[in-house]
């Protein structure tokens, strides 16, 4: 067999596919919440406290699985045959993203996003050229005001520094023995505890508004690298070291208890002083990146799920990586501007939005997967894949 055939997916593991959901669900709330906060309110994301965590989350899944479903596969599959096969698994969502932001970018026009209203056709098709191809953009082109790397959708900043992550293994990480490869989880656990308690080995972080987290990445200046970087590498492959070693917990009800830990973590509140982030928070963080996510995936290998809960995992699974993309711009663009817009809305009204949002996330989710990004895939796979049986 030719090692350019499109190797056929192993079984999937539905707990940790059923947990992507779960954390991509959370973080949709915790961005409706960040959205309905104003100047004048109490921070409403402090109800869902580390809902930000959820991208060290994904990164460690995505560590696993990327261990589990490659790492015996190199002898029937070549470098450029496994980046194939992870830009047609990534790329169509992000396009989709990218036009999507497209499409409501100028509903964000006003006080949210200050550069909008300033922002000329040219320099949001390069903007948008850019994101296509993956190229951080400088924050001197920023066309929102936020800083971002992925101006066009926010969330996608995580998934410039998931391709890097891919780079790294299928061109250096992958020939590591378990040894070595312990070693460097070891060494990039260190940049955890370094940006989480604030510690600041080489520097980056002096000038950075919130100390004692790990929150932050999505910028394109050293600090947030640094942090993107360092929130990147431990998650990512102790998940693949995980895979690696076949770590795994059984447990009854796997999925069950996994969610409600996983939801637990991310709930947490902040721990804060006068509205100071203080060691006790950094420590907090530091322990569910480094412990409490690996601890929760291994169950998710270990255990098992059947009837109605293995449905519930597989339309989790299926509807996570572009329900992570797609609320993004609704969220903020367009319910964080009508919000900007209705500082007097009451609780019952600001409910309805975001039940609302919420609703059109998932159907536009929904319909993107099955109409669009399933069918673009399967041609993605006929194209750029030949069979020499």
């Amino acid at each position: 067999m030719s090692n350019n055939v499109y190797l056929a997916s192993k079984p999937r593991y539905e707990i940790l596919d059923g947990l992507r959901g779960v954390a991509a669900f959370i973080v949709m709330c915790f961005h409706l919440l960040e959205a309905s906060s104003t100047d004048h309110d109490h921070m409403l994301t402090d109800y869902i406290g580390h809902g930000y965590l959820a991208v060290d989350f994904f990164f460690i899944l995505s560590g696993f699985v990327i261990g589990y479903a490659y790492d015996d596969r190199w002898d029937r599959m070549t470098t450029w045959g496994f980046f194939k096969r992870r830009l047609i698994r990534l790329h169509p969502t992000i396009v989709f993203a990218i036009i999507l932001g497209l499409a409501f970018f100028f509903y964000g026009w006003g006080d949210v996003f200050p550069l909008v209203q300033n922002a000329n056709v040219w320099a949001l098709l390069l903007t948008a050229v850019m994101m296509f191809f993956m190229i951080p953009v400088p924050m001197g082109m920023d066309i929102k005001g936020w800083g971002e790397i992925t101006p066009l959708n926010g969330n996608a900043w995580s998934l410039w520094f998931e391709y890097v992550a891919n780079f790294l293994y299928g061109l250096v990480i992958r020939h590591f023995p378990k040894w070595l490869l312990a070693v460097f989880v070891v060494l990039c656990a260190m940049l955890t505890i370094d940006i989480s308690l604030d510690i600041d080995m080489f520097g980056f972080l002096a000038e950075r508004s919130s100390h004692y987290t790990v929150h932050g990445g999505w910028s394109l200046n050293a600090e947030q690298m640094y942090l993107g970087f360092s929130r990147l590498l431990y998650p990512f492959f102790a998940g693949l070291l995980m895979a690696k070693m076949s770590l795994s917990i059984k447990m009854k009800h796997g999925f069950w208890w996994c969610s409600l830990f996983l939801a637990i973590a991310l709930f947490v509140p902040r721990i804060a002083t006068d509205g100071m982030l203080t060691i006790g928070n950094g420590i907090y963080e530091a322990a569910a990146v480094l412990l409490i996510f690996p601890f929760i995936v291994a169950i998710g290998a270990g255990s098992t799920v059947t009837g109605r809960s293995a449905k519930i995992c597989k339309f989790l699974g299926e509807i996570s990586y572009p329900l992570y993309l797609v609320h993004q711009p609704i969220v903020f663009t367009l319910y964080g501007t009508w919000r900007a817009t209705h500082l007097d809305a009451t609780v019952a009204q600001l409910l309805v939005m975001c039940l609302g949002m919420m609703f059109l996330s998932v159907f536009i989710t929904y319909a993107f997967l099955k109409l669009i990004d399933l069918p673009v895939r399967e041609w993605l796979k006929k194209k750029l894949f030949t069979s020499t049986n």
